[in-house]
């Protein structure tokens, strides 16, 4: 096979939704959502009193991992086939928009279509994706702000283990209080998504996803 039909077929597989890193998963019948799990951490970085952007790491779940590091095979973390994952990687999830909903008092803010920096690697069976990405204006530190990352069909459950997973610079910890809220959906919303099998899509009016995300919470004075 050609080095062209092996970065088409790539390509193929990382079309649409980030979820299709996880194809191996949907070929698997009688799953309940979600299918994939990625754990979050996140750093938000502030200059000049103003909350400019974050630094995420993602780490796939085993199963999330397996093409990619069945694609990567032996090679290094840093090498060039590691460099065109992440971009084909990166390209997806910019396409989404982050995955991640964003809030200065109440208000949404929109991220630049860029992040600062990306990068892709290897932690045993654990893929591991991390970029920083910038807020299209920049916003003053004194203010509440809320912060929310899911994927909307709820197929990838994108968590924080807990409030130690996310961090403001040293500087300004003394002046904001941080909170992760973890939403507890009721019975008959659990039992919906855990009968939504690998066929199935919930309702895109429902916000599937969304009623599971967890919310950062940030009021800084």
């Amino acid at each position: 096979m050609s080095h062209f039909e092996i970065k088409k077929q790539r390509s193929l597989r990382w079309s649409g939704w980030l979820i299709m890193i996880i194809g191996l998963i949907f070929s698997r019948a009688g799953l309940a959502h979600p299918h994939s799990f990625i754990e979050m951490k996140n750093a938000f970085v502030v200059n000049d009193n103003q909350l400019v952007g974050m630094n995420m790491t993602w780490t796939m779940d085993p199963l999330t991992s397996a093409d990619l590091l069945y694609d990567a095979g032996d090679a290094a973390n840093g090498s060039e086939i590691w460099k065109q994952l992440a971009a084909e990687v990166m390209a997806n999830v910019i396409g989404q928009h982050y995955f991640t909903e964003f809030y200065h008092d109440g208000k949404k803010v929109k991220f630049l279509d860029r992040p600062r920096q990306y990068h892709l690697s290897r932690d045993g069976n654990n893929a591991i994706l991390s970029f920083e990405m910038l807020l299209a204006k920049p916003q003053s530190l004194n203010a509440h702000f809320s912060v929310l990352t899911y994927d909307p069909t709820y197929y990838v459950d994108m968590t924080y283990t807990d409030a130690a997973s996310i961090t403001l610079p040293v500087d300004v910890q003394a002046r904001c209080k941080l909170e992760l809220i973890t939403p507890k959906p009721d019975t008959s919303l659990q039992a919906y998504a855990q009968n939504l099998d690998k066929a199935d899509a919930p309702d895109e009016d429902m916000e599937l996803g969304k009623q599971f995300a967890q919310r950062v919470e940030i009021t800084c004075h």
